[in-house]
Formats: C-alpha cells, sequence, structure tokens
C-alpha cells in the first residue's frame, strides 16, 4: 500500500545457516565456505539467537599461531595483564567460545532505515533477524537493504502522484507533473503555495527508492518560483 514503509520482512534472506553452540570449529570454517557468508548467528533452545560467530572471530587461530609466549604464559594477572583478547579466541573451539555476544538483532517489522541505522551504529554487515522471542526468522545484510533502489521509476512516481502531490497539490488550485528517472524524482508545474515545497522535499525523499528529489514548480499568478532542490 502506498505510504507504507519497507520492512526487514521485504528484503531478508528467509533460509539462513546457523550453528548451535557446540559447533566445532571446522564446521564453522566448513559452513562459511559452503554458504559463501562472512558470518553464523549461533542459537540454542529451539532457535534463539545467543551470538553470532563471524571470520573475524576465527582469524586469531591464524594470527596467534606462532605466540606461544601469550598462550603458555600463566595467566596471573601479573605477567600477562594485557594479553589479547584474540589469543582467548585462538584457543577456543567451539562457537559459544568463539561467538559475539550479546548477539545483535532486527525485528522483521523494522523499517530498512530502522536496520541501516543498527548496522552502521554497530559496524555490522549482516543482522539476524528475530521473532518477539528472539527465534531466528531470518537474516538481512546490507546489500537487502540496498535492494529497495532496484524499484522501477514508475512505481515510484505512482506513490508520489498518489501519495503526496494528490493531498499537498490537489487540483484545480494546482497541476503538477511527476517523472522519475534512475530514481530520481522530478516534480514541475504550478502550485499556489510555495510553502508546501520544502514538506513535498522530505515526503518525497521518504519514499523507498527514491535518490533525489528535485522541483521545477512556477507559483500560480504571482511569477515564478524557479527550479531546485529544497
Amino acid at each position: 500500500m502506498y505510504g507504507d514503509s519497507y520492512r526487514v520482512s521485504d528484503v531478508m534472506t528467509h533460509t539462513v545457516a546457523a550453528v548451535g553452540r557446540y559447533a566445532p570449529f571446522k564446521e564453522i570454517v566448513r559452513l562459511l565456505q559452503d554458504w559463501q557468508v562472512s558470518a553464523l548467528p549461533v542459537l540454542e533452545d529451539g532457535g534463539r539467537v545467543v551470538g553470532v560467530v563471524s571470520e573475524g572471530d576465527l582469524l586469531p587461530k591464524e594470527e596467534f599461531r606462532d605466540e606461544e609466549a601469550f598462550r603458555d604464559a600463566p595467566d596471573t594477572g601479573c605477567l600477562r595483564p594485557h594479553r589479547p583478547v584474540g589469543v582467548a579466541k585462538a584457543d577456543a573451539r567451539t562457537a559459544g567460545d568463539l561467538m559475539s555476544s550479546p548477539a545483535v538483532t532486527v525485528r522483521a517489522d523494522a523499517t530498512l532505515a530502522e536496520a541501516a541505522h543498527t548496522m552502521a551504529r554497530e559496524g555490522a554487515k549482516r543482522l539476524p533477524v528475530v521473532d518477539g522471542a528472539g527465534l531466528l526468522q531470518g537474516i538481512v545484510s546490507r546489500a537487502d537493504l540496498l535492494k529497495v533502489f532496484l524499484r522501477a521509476d514508475d512505481d515510484i512516481a505512482e506513490e508520489v502522484r498518489c501519495a503526496i502531490v494528490s493531498y499537498l497539490f490537489p487540483p484545480p488550485a494546482s497541476a503538477i507533473q511527476v517523472e522519475v528517472h534512475d530514481g530520481v524524482v522530478t516534480l514541475t508545474g504550478r502550485i499556489r503555495d510555495t510553502a508546501l515545497v520544502p514538506v513535498a522535499a522530505r515526503l518525497v525523499r521518504a519514499v523507498e527508492g527514491v535518490v533525489d528529489v528535485q522541483f521545477d514548480l512556477a507559483r500560480d499568478d504571482h511569477g515564478v518560483s524557479g527550479a531546485g532542490r529544497p
């Protein structure tokens, strides 16, 4: 329905590779390779997401392969007070010891903007999608969030006409044409109330798939207001 924001459930991947807390190191590596992903949700209690294990969690196994001084020194708190966190992960064998926890997740009914904000804040490339009980529903990636920009120009134009222009600039007082090319919306025509142009700009930019908005509007009976990008 026009005016509704896309939700994570609209773009997420439903079939997800995941591991249990006790999955061994080599199984994790094999799944990452087989599924061509960089991270896996870690599940317990019938599918509840308790963490995420990523390639970054596995790399210390190789990074600290020769760091025997770190591995063998007794952990007294005095001899190695600054023992790198990665060394502990280098010794880990299972997903539960390797994973980052608690997992950063997103709900299926979250907007794409909310998911993008969470990814940016946490520096995550993908997020497990969960329900209200924390059970895994799918996975959403950065690439998934960008799918809205593949939306057809005609579809965007129709939403802008029906959900925005028809309400802000109804005829016969206004005559507005909507054109969209490569996601850039252009509004042309004549209007009486130019104060509504910044409002229209905000609303159009909020439409999923819009890259930018520009205007070529004339103020009816009072001269030309000019072209621009509010």
